[in-house]
């Protein structure tokens, strides 16, 4: 198996487990913290925004290959493993399927919200040493 055959086993694989967390958390036996972090983690994976931009350099790909997989791992080591096993079943039939890749608006706004705030932070931060600057 060539390098590039094991990364896009991978990337299926990784697909298959965001919408097995999609279905993991309407499952009544997962935990309340599963469902809190599959919640943020299915969230974010399916917005359309990143919450760091892909055009900037070295870090745009970072979450994309480093912290999204690692939260999706973790979420799956919270899940009981006959939970897990349903929801991979869920995601795979949903997968055969071929049914688009579900979207999460609510996962757009919060990283909207959390760039508008980091905007205000460093505007409030920096509205001081403007002041002094303009006189």
């Amino acid at each position: 198996m060539s390098i590039l055959d094991a990364l896009r086993r991978w990337a299926r694989q990784l697909k298959r487990d965001v919408l097995a967390l999609w279905f993991a958390r309407r499952h009544p036996q997962t935990p309340w913290h599963a469902k809190a972090l599959g919640a943020f983690v299915v969230a974010y994976a399916l917005s359309p925004i990143d919450l760091i931009p892909d055009f900037i350099p070295v870090l745009g790909f970072l979450d994309d290959v480093i912290l999204l997989p690692g939260l999706i791992w973790l979420t799956l080591r919270l899940l009981p493993p006959q939970v897990l096993a349903d929801s991979r079943d869920h995601a795979q039939a949903w997968m055969d399927a071929r049914r688009d890749r579900p979207r999460s608006r609510v996962g757009a706004v919060v990283i909207v919200l959390l760039w508008v705030g980091v905007v205000a932070a460093l505007a409030v931060w920096a509205w001081p040493w403007v002041r002094n600057r303009m006189g």
